[in-house]
C-alpha cells in the first residue's frame, strides 16, 4: 500500500485513482472539549483540580482510562460499517511536551494515538493527524487550551518553534504510516494580522518535508479555517497540500435566524457560505477537504416535546449540504463521533455512572450556558443585556466589532469572557468534587461510562452519513 497525495483538485491513490475520505472527527478524545465530555472551562483546568481533589496517581488513572475507552476495536468497526473511511484524530500538545520541560518529547504521548491510529488501519479506515492545541493558543476559542479569548501563539515565536519541533518528532515517528493520510498542522488559526499565518506554515511545512516527503498536508484557513483571502501566492512553494475549510451552517445552530425548511433561499445561503470558504482554491485549481461540519442536536432533557422537531431540522440542513459536497466529490470529516449527547455519531447513554454522577451538573451548565458551543442563553441573557447595552452605549460603533468578527458578534464575545471563561473557572472545582472518595475501581466505571457499550447510536445522523458515503464513485 502505498501513501495517498493530492494531485490538482483530487486526493488519489498509487493508480491516481481519486480517493474521497469520508469520515469524522474523534473530538473530545485527545483533545478534550467541555461540551463533549461535560466539564467546565479548559483541560488543563480540570485535570490540575481533579489531581488536587483525588491525587495524582487516581487523576493520571481516569484521563489514562478515559482515553482507552473513549474509543476502541468496537468504535472502529462500527464506524467501518457506516461506509466511512477515515477519521480526524484532533490532539492537544500537552501530551507530547510540557509546557515547563518544553522540547523534551513524553514518549507515553504515543500511547494512544499509535493504538487508534492501528486500530483504523486495522478496518482500514485512514487517519488525519490534527494538532487541535497549540502551546499559547492558535485561536481565540475554548478548545485551543489556553484559558483566554487571546491567541498568544500568534505573538511568541517560540511558541511556534515549538509546534515546528514537534512536527518534526511526529514526522519521524509516522514516516512509512500509508494509513495516515496527512498531517493537518495547525487547527483553526485566528491570526488578527493574517500574514503570521502563512509564514508559519511555510516554516512547519519546510520542517516536515524535511523529516517526511510523503505525507500530504491539510493547512486550515484562517479565522477558524473559514479565510484565505490573504494566501495570495503562497501555495506556489508547497506540494502535495490540501486546504482545510470548516463549513458549519447557522441553520444547524440553536442561534439560527429562522426555522429550516430547506426554501431555495435558505440552500442559496448554506451553498453561498460554502462557496465563499473555498474560493481562493477554485480560483487556483488546488484541493479543498471539509475538516469540520455538522449541526448539533437537541435534548429531551433540554428542550423536552419540542426535541424530535428540531432535530428533523437539524437532519434537512445535513441532507441539504452533503448534496452540495456529493456534486463536487468533497472529502469531509463530520464534526464529530462521539460525546454525551449534544453532536455525536454515538453518545454517552444517561444510565452510566458518568451522566448518572454528573446529571445535576450537566443541568445547571446548560442553564448558565457556559459552553460556547451551540449555548442557549435564553435562561441567563437578562443577566448580560445590561453590560452588552453599557458597551453599545458607550463605546464608538465602529470600535465595536473586534477580531474574529463577524465571526463573533459582540454578544459572543462578552459570552465568551463572561459566561465561557470567568463563570465556568468557578465551576471547575465543583465538577472535580464529584470524584472526592471514590475508589480506583469506582473511578475506572465512571471513564468506561465512555466505552462503546456504553452508548446510544444517533440512527438519524448515521443512516444519513451511511447514504451518503454509497452515492460518491470511484470508491
Amino acid at each position: 500500500m502505498a501513501y495517498l497525495k493530492v494531485s490538482g483538485t483530487k486526493i488519489v491513490n498509487q493508480n491516481g485513482e481519486e480517493v474521497i475520505l469520508r469520515g469524522a472527527g474523534l473530538g473530545g478524545w485527545m483533545n478534550m472539549e467541555n461540551f463533549i465530555s461535560g466539564y467546565p472551562g479548559c483541560e488543563f483546568q480540570i485535570r490540575a483540580e481533579l489531581a488536587n481533589v483525588v491525587g495524582k496517581e487516581k487523576s493520571e488513572h481516569f484521563f489514562d482510562k478515559f482515553l482507552e475507552y473513549f474509543f476502541q476495536d468496537e468504535d472502529a468497526a462500527f464506524f467501518k460499517s457506516l461506509g466511512l473511511n477515515c477519521i480526524r484524530l484532533p490532539f492537544n500538545y500537552r501530551h507530547f511536551e510540557d509546557d515547563m520541560n518544553p522540547r523534551v518529547l513524553k514518549p507515553e504521548g504515543f500511547k494512544h494515538l499509535d493504538r487508534v491510529i492501528d486500530l483504523c488501519a486495522k478496518h482500514g479506515i485512514y487517519t488525519i493527524l490534527d494538532l487541535h492545541t497549540a502551546p499559547g493558543g492558535q485561536n481565540t476559542d475554548w478548545h485551543s487550551d489556553a484559558g483566554t479569548h487571546i491567541a498568544k501563539f500568534w505573538e511568541h515565536k517560540d511558541f511556534q518553534d515549538r509546534v515546528v519541533w514537534l512536527w518534526e518528532e511526529l514526522a519521524k515517528h509516522y514516516l512509512g504510516n500509508t494509513w495516515i493520510a496527512g498531517y493537518n498542522p495547525l487547527n483553526e488559526p485566528t491570526d488578527p494580522y493574517h500574514t503570521r499565518v502563512i509564514g508559519f506554515y511555510d516554516r512547519v511545512y519546510k520542517a516536515i518535508r524535511a523529516v517526511d516527503p510523503h505525507h500530504a498536508l491539510f493547512l486550515d484557513g484562517n479565522t477558524f479555517a473559514s479565510d484565505f483571502s490573504h494566501f495570495g501566492d503562497a501555495h506556489k512553494g508547497w506540494e502535495n497540500v490540501a486546504y482545510s475549510i470548516h463549513d458549519y451552517s447557522v441553520f444547524g445552530f440553536p442561534s439560527a435566524p429562522e426555522r429550516y425548511v430547506g426554501s431555495e433561499a435558505q440552500k442559496h445561503r448554506v451553498r453561498r457560505s460554502y462557496e465563499k470558504k473555498r474560493q481562493w482554491m477554485d480560483e487556483r485549481g488546488l484541493c479543498v477537504w471539509n475538516g469540520e461540519w455538522g449541526p448539533v442536536y437537541a435534548r429531551k432533557e433540554y428542550e423536552g416535546e419540542l426535541t424530535d422537531g428540531i432535530n428533523e431540522e437539524r437532519y434537512l440542513v445535513l441532507k441539504d449540504q452533503l448534496d452540495i459536497y456529493n456534486k463536487d466529490r468533497l472529502s469531509w470529516s463530520i464534526w464529530l463521533y462521539k460525546d454525551i449527547g449534544f453532536q455525536g455519531m454515538v453518545y454517552v447513554s444517561r444510565e452510566t455512572p458518568y451522566m448518572t454522577l454528573f446529571k445535576d451538573f450537566l443541568a445547571k451548565k446548560h442553564r448558565l450556558a457556559i459552553d460556547a458551543w451551540g449555548a442557549d442563553d435564553s435562561q441567563v441573557r437578562h443577566v448580560y443585556e445590561p453590560l452588552t447595552e453599557l458597551i453599545r452605549n458607550e463605546i464608538r460603533p465602529e470600535h465595536q466589532s473586534l477580531y474574529p468578527a463577524p465571526v463573533w458578534k459582540l454578544t459572543d464575545r462578552i459570552g465568551r469572557l463572561a459566561r465561557n471563561i470567568l463563570v465556568s473557572e468557578f465551576l471547575v472545582k465543583e465538577w472535580a468534587e464529584h470524584f472526592r472518595g471514590k475508589s480506583e475501581a469506582e473511578i475506572d466505571e465512571i471513564a468506561k461510562s465512555f466505552a462503546f457499550s456504553s452508548c446510544l447510536h444517533r440512527d438519524g445522523l448515521n443512516k444519513i452519513l451511511t447514504h451518503n458515503a454509497t452515492l460518491v464513485a470511484g470508491q
